[in-house]
């Protein structure tokens, strides 16, 4: 896949190379790594931005109350989600990417945070809202929003990635840009209250080893998750960095289920049911499992490994600068814990070097990297590896596919591999 100039991706052309082979690898790009001064851009002439005064400087600015509730500025216009057309018959079931590659830091504002819907964004008032627990439980139980509010909250980062993210590239490069390739996932702060609590609230009967959450939309989305997850550290939340969900991330509350599949953090929760068994319902069985060569699916695969992809350069965000000092940074995320380590390499793998890790390391949240360099200008093979802090390292694509083979779709936590060419532009390719 290509990038088109409104940012969707499109097809790759058919005289280009999707697999480049190891010697390019070692042979392509030695640049010279370690941590480079700051140079500021050499002045060799009067700059007009400089020495006159621009518009802004002489006229007064917006007042306060001319955006109510603010809206990014117009020059980043072009930071959206974006969704690819020909994935879904329509957009009512479908997905939208967030700009991963535009982002810095580890949170993801409200606006970008990707979409998945099954039977489209519904629109259900607060006022209207009911949350029913029943089942295997001493006293069935219905809470309205302003119940929810009334018990003890909670604040979590954590990430929430699709399973399917990544799917495209099981059978080899296809979506060109990270924002298409690894943009099914976001990273904010819930605020809500524990589901253990809830639970205590209904008294869950000895019995009770399975929770049924169901969503309030037409799809009627239904998990089965374990009892002893759901205790641990499951939530029910009514917002995100701060403010209320939005429509299409499940206003007015959603199920969270830390670094387990997005598809079980059901949105417009309405149901909680305990049970002693799972109910296998159909997007558990015949979706969201891996499906291996000989046709057999692998089954309960929850938990999100340990990830990474170098956000820039990438084909999105090509080296405009030339020669000279690079910044190259992305994000790495583990739902089983925290990131312990980055490694980033520029020759496909012959050599890696230990990336930056700059903010909070926080259990199951995405973690921002960098790896500061003095680029040559030779061709360059970006990738990056996760260490988590099981110890469990992030594989290669043909480390999965030994064991999986091509029929997989979820679930892809392989790296990552950009072409880099003498003039900045990135491609996505696969090393053989």
């Amino acid at each position: 896949m290509t990038e088109s100039p409104d940012g969707r991706a499109k097809p790759h052309s058919t005289d280009r190379r999707r697999f480049l082979t190891r010697s390019l690898a070692t042979g392509g790009a030695l640049a010279t790594a370690g941590l480079v001064p700051a140079r500021a851009i050499s002045q060799t002439a009067p700059d007009p931005l400089i020495t006159e005064v621009q518009p802004w400087a002489q006229y007064l600015g917006d007042g306060v109350d001319v955006y109510p509730y603010g809206m990014p500025i117009e020059f980043e216009s072009d930071v959206i989600r974006r969704n690819v057309p020909w994935l879904t018959a329509e957009t009512a079931s479908s997905i939208n990417f967030t700009p991963i590659h535009q982002l810095d830091g580890i949170i993801t504002p409200n606006g970008l945070c990707f979409e998945r819907h099954h039977a489209g964004s519904i629109e259900l008032a607060k006022e209207d809202y009911r949350l029913m627990i029943n089942g295997l439980v001493d006293q069935p139980l219905v809470f309205t929003y302003a119940d929810l509010e009334r018990f003890p909250r909670e604040n979590r980062i954590y990430f929430l990635e699709c399973a399917a993210n990544s799917g495209m590239e099981w059978a080899g490069p296809q979506l060109n840009g990270a924002q298409f390739t690894h943009g099914m996932i976001h990273n904010v702060m819930y605020t809500g209250v524990m589901v253990k609590d809830l639970l205590a609230e209904a008294g869950v009967k000895t019995e009770g080893k399975w929770l049924l959450a169901e969503g309030a939309d037409a799809s009627a989305m239904t998990r089965s998750v374990p009892m002893d997850k759901a205790l641990e550290d499951c939530m029910v939340a009514f917002k995100m960095n701060g403010e209320a969900l939005r429509k299409e991330q499940g206003y007015p509350a959603r199920l969270v289920v830390p670094g387990w599949e997005g598809n079980m953090w059901v949105k417009w929760l309405r149901r909680l049911e305990v049970g002693d068994q799972p109910w296998e319902q159909r997007e558990e069985t015949s979706k969201y499992t891996d499906t291996l060569e000989d046709g057999r699916s692998r089954k309960w695969t929850w938990v999100m490994d340990a990830k990474s992809v170098i956000t820039s350069p990438s084909p999105q965000m090509p080296i405009r600068h030339g020669k000279g000092r690079l910044v190259i940074t992305g994000v790495a995320w583990s739902g089983r814990g925290t990131v312990s380590e980055v490694h980033v390499t520029t020759d496909g793998g012959v050599n890696w070097h230990q990336a930056r890790l700059s903010g909070p390391s926080l259990d199951k949240s995405m973690h921002r990297f960098y790896y500061e360099m003095d680029w040559d200008g030779r061709p360059m093979l970006l990738q990056s590896r996760a260490v988590d802090s099981t110890g469990y390292v992030q594989p290669t694509k043909d480390v999965l596919r030994k064991f999986r083979g091509l029929n997989s779709i979820y679930h892809n936590n392989g790296i990552q591999t950009w072409a880099i060419s003498a003039d900045g532009e990135a491609e996505n390719v696969e090393i053989s």
